[in-house]
C-alpha cells in the first residue's frame, strides 16, 4: 500500500449484518455481533495504514424504524464496546461520535462523552462513529446552529456550513465504501461527500476483511479525481 494514493478520509457504510445472519439461519442480532468484530478489524487496519480519518455509519436516523428488539440489541452491543474502550488506547486514536445523541439513554451518552474527552488529546487516526446520524439532519443541524448564532443569511458560505457540521474540522470524505451489494448512499455524509469516490462491494459487512479494505483503496488510487476540472 506504500505506493498507493491513500485517501485522507474514508467513510464506511456497515451494511449487510441482517442478511449475513439470515443466510446462516441466525437471528439478526448475531449479524450485528459479527459486524462489530469487522468494525474492530477495519479500524485497526486503517490505523496501520496511517489513514487520517475514518467514519463508520453505525446507526442512522432511519434505523429507529427497525423492530424494537433489534434496536435495543444494537444499542446494547454499542454500549458494551464503549465499556471496552474499543481496545484502542495504545493506538493514539481520537474517538468522535457524530449525530444527534439526545435520543440515546443517559448511560450511553455519558460513556460517549467520557470517551470523547479521554481521547481528545490524542494525535492518531480520527475515528468517527455515526450514531443516530443522517446527512440531511447534519445539514439542518448546522444551519439551525448558524441561525441561532445570529448569522446573516447573506453572508453564509460553504465554509461556514462545513464548520458547523458534526464533522467540523475534518477533511471532506475522499472514499466511501459500501459492502453488501447495495448501491446507494443512504443519507450518509451527503454534504461532505460532494466529490467522494464510491466503491460498492458484494461482500456482506460481517465478512469484510482487511483485504477488502485494501482492494477498495487500490480502486480509489486508480480514479482520476478532477473536482469539476479537466
Amino acid at each position: 500500500m506504500d505506493e498507493k494514493i491513500l485517501p485522507r478520509h474514508i467513510g464506511i457504510i456497515m451494511d449487510g449484518n441482517g442478511r449475513w445472519a439470515k443466510k446462516r439461519l441466525l437471528p439478526r442480532t448475531a449479524g450485528h455481533v459479527q459486524g462489530a468484530k469487522a468494525f474492530r478489524k477495519c479500524l485497526r487496519h486503517c490505523i496501520d495504514l496511517g489513514i487520517e480519518c475514518v467514519t463508520f455509519y453505525a446507526f442512522s436516523t432511519e434505523n429507529w424504524k427497525r423492530p424494537k428488539e433489534e434496536v435495543n440489541a444494537i444499542m446494547k452491543l454499542f454500549s458494551d464496546y464503549l465499556d471496552e474502550g474499543l481496545d484502542m488506547e495504545e493506538d493514539d486514536v481520537v474517538m468522535r461520535f457524530i449525530g444527534d445523541t439526545a435520543p440515546l439513554d443517559d448511560a450511553l451518552r455519558e460513556k460517549i462523552g467520557r470517551i470523547t474527552a479521554d481521547t481528545a488529546g490524542n494525535h492518531g487516526t480520527v475515528c468517527n462513529i455515526a450514531v443516530n446520524y443522517g446527512g440531511r439532519d447534519d445539514i439542518l443541524h448546522a444551519v439551525k446552529g448558524l441561525i441561532k448564532a445570529g448569522s446573516d443569511p447573506d453572508t453564509l458560505t460553504e465554509e461556514s456550513i462545513s464548520g458547523n457540521l458534526y464533522t467540523a474540522g475534518l477533511p471532506d470524505v475522499d472514499l466511501i465504501i459500501r459492502p453488501s451489494g447495495e448501491q446507494r448512499i443512504s443519507n450518509f455524509l451527503i454534504w461532505q461527500a460532494a466529490y467522494a469516490e464510491y466503491v460498492f462491494m458484494d461482500v456482506l459487512w460481517p465478512d469484510f476483511s482487511e483485504k477488502d479494505l485494501d482492494g477498495a483503496i487500490e480502486e480509489y488510487s486508480r480514479r482520476n479525481r478532477r473536482f469539476g476540472g479537466i
